[in-house]
């Protein structure tokens, strides 16, 4: 007697959302689970300001998605950029190195993320990097980091000021607490490590083309967070816009129209967010639209109208102006599993998808937070303290737990920071890869299909470099000549 075919979850991306879907099927023996994402880490994102700045290791805040899923049976997890969906199909391409692998599913829960927005002007990302990512941390310490060894080096005064000027652009959670840990470590932790240079000097700016700092924190925690920057000595410039970027510095536009600009050499864009890529696949398949930051909108089911096999959870969703925040995908994650396990046991599908607020949180300094959740506002060091707690218990692993709570009492107690060292090539390498033309990107080479054991047995690639679905079936028309 034949063994019945499990049910086929396929999830497309491991950080929040991806994670907690995989893992809140751990114990459905009749779901077979497919982890689809373009790194090999879950990403804790929170806290990649602290790896740009060197408090924190990339592996204390991205463990293997494997090892984390290791223990689950049930579970697999494949590498690959995800590069088309097909909803009539029911099948997610994805590609790793021009090698193409096609996985079928019965439900998909796609739960790609966000990237950074330059609201139009992406060459700003030559100069300004991002902070949504591992190499975008590791780029940006070797940047700051450098920045101080450069300006021991300048011959005049002019060059020095550049380089010991730091802009952080996005008065956010992110910006606020990039621009708070870049003062804390040219004041504390580099303060007697240079000669020609006094780090204290560094002149650390934060933009905002809004009118406040931390404007979802509300006015009264807004202005707190301000006037504490500006004890640290940072500048905060609100109602500012910046209309260009270039190596040198940045052109910047006042409430007023006045325009100016900053001479410098560092640039952190912590500004805005864009869905990923794959929502505009999904809408144009659907009968769904997207919204102007490239959302899908979804059903209060938090599927994609028209296929209620098919579900958009975190920052890629439209609902109800939902924020893009790690517990919306976390809760939409796990709203979306128990949709499934319902159908599965021919239960009655849960009630709308409500989401919970548990309020937000960012760090300014050392000892020093704020807090905001529900009608509950507070800061200073007992927020801080919340801060240290909640982010604990949102790391995955215990090791990662004990090394993370390591290093914060080397750097806030003490001054040191264990991550100084930087490389070239974290610095160069993705503006190298991106001016690659198409025909010089690295690919695998084509897997000889000679039958033997020996060629990737299972595997949905075909020789040549052609695409087949994961039970050996040829694609139409996806031969590689």
């Amino acid at each position: 007697m034949s063994t019945p075919r499990k049910h086929r979850v396929v999830i497309i991306g491991s950080g929040f959302g991806g994670l907690f879907a995989a893992r809140a099927l751990k114990r459905r023996r009749d779901v077979e689970v497919t982890l689809i994402a373009r790194t090999t880490h879950h990403l804790f994102q929170p806290l990649l300001y602290q790896v740009a700045t060197g408090i924190l290791s990339e592996g204390e805040i991205a463990p293997a998605t494997r090892e984390v899923l290791s223990g689950q049976r049930n579970a697999r997890v494949l590498l690959g950029e995800v590069t088309g969906i097909d909803l009539d199909a029911h099948t997610v391409t994805h590609d790793v190195l021009g090698r193409e692998t096609v996985t079928p599913y019965d439900d998909l829960i796609v739960a790609a993320g966000a990237g950074q927005s330059y609201f139009g002007h992406d060459e700003f990302a030559d100069h300004a990097p991002g902070m949504k990512t591992i190499d975008d941390a590791l780029e940006l310490r070797g940047r700051i980091f450098g920045a101080f060894e450069l300006a021991e080096l300048a011959p005049t005064q002019a060059e020095r000021e550049r380089l010991l000027t730091f802009v952080v652009v996005g008065a956010g959670p992110t910006g606020v607490e990039m621009a708070g840990q870049i003062a804390e470590l040219a004041q504390r932790t580099l303060r007697h490590d240079f000669r020609a240079i006094n780090p204290a000097d560094a002149k650390v700016i934060l933009l905002d083309a809004g009118p406040a700092v931390l404007p979802s924190f509300g006015p009264a925690l807004g202005a707190a967070t301000q006037a504490r920057l500006e004890r640290m000595g940072i500048q905060v410039r609100t109602s500012t816009r910046v209309v260009g970027v270039d190596a040198t510095g940045l052109d910047v536009v006042d409430a007023q129209g006045r325009a100016s600009r900053i001479e410098a050499k560092a640039k952190v864009w912590a500004a805005g967010v864009a869905a990923s890529p794959l929502g505009a696949l999904l809408a144009e398949q659907s009968q769904s639209a997207l919204d102007r930051a490239g959302r899908v909108e979804v059903a209060p089911d938090l599927t994609l109208k028209g296929r209620p096999e098919v579900f958009v959870v975190g920052d890629m969703m439209a609902l109800d102006q939902l924020p893009g925040v790690a517990q919306v995908a976390i809760q939409g994650a796990r709203y979306a599993v128990r949709t499934i396990t319902a159908r599965l046991d021919g239960r009655a599908a849960p009630p709308p998808f409500a989401y919970r607020d548990k309020g937000s949180m960012a760090t300014i300094s050392r000892f020093s937070a704020v807090v905001s959740m529900g009608r509950l506002r507070f800061s200073g060091f007992v927020a801080w303290l919340a801060w240290l707690a909640l982010h604990l218990i949102y790391i995955i692993g215990f090791k990662s737990r004990v090394t993370t709570l390591l290093h914060w009492l080397v750097t806030f107690i003490g001054r040191g920071r264990a991550q100084r060292v930087t490389t070239a090539q974290q610095v160069l390498g993705r503006r190298a890869l991106a001016r690659l033309e198409s025909g010089a990107q690295p690919k695998l080479p084509p897997v000889a299909e000679d039958g033997s054991p020996s060629a990737e047995s299972g595997s949905p690639v075909r020789a040549g470099g052609g695409l087949a679905s994961e039970d050996g079936t040829p694609v139409a028309g996806s031969q590689v000549n």
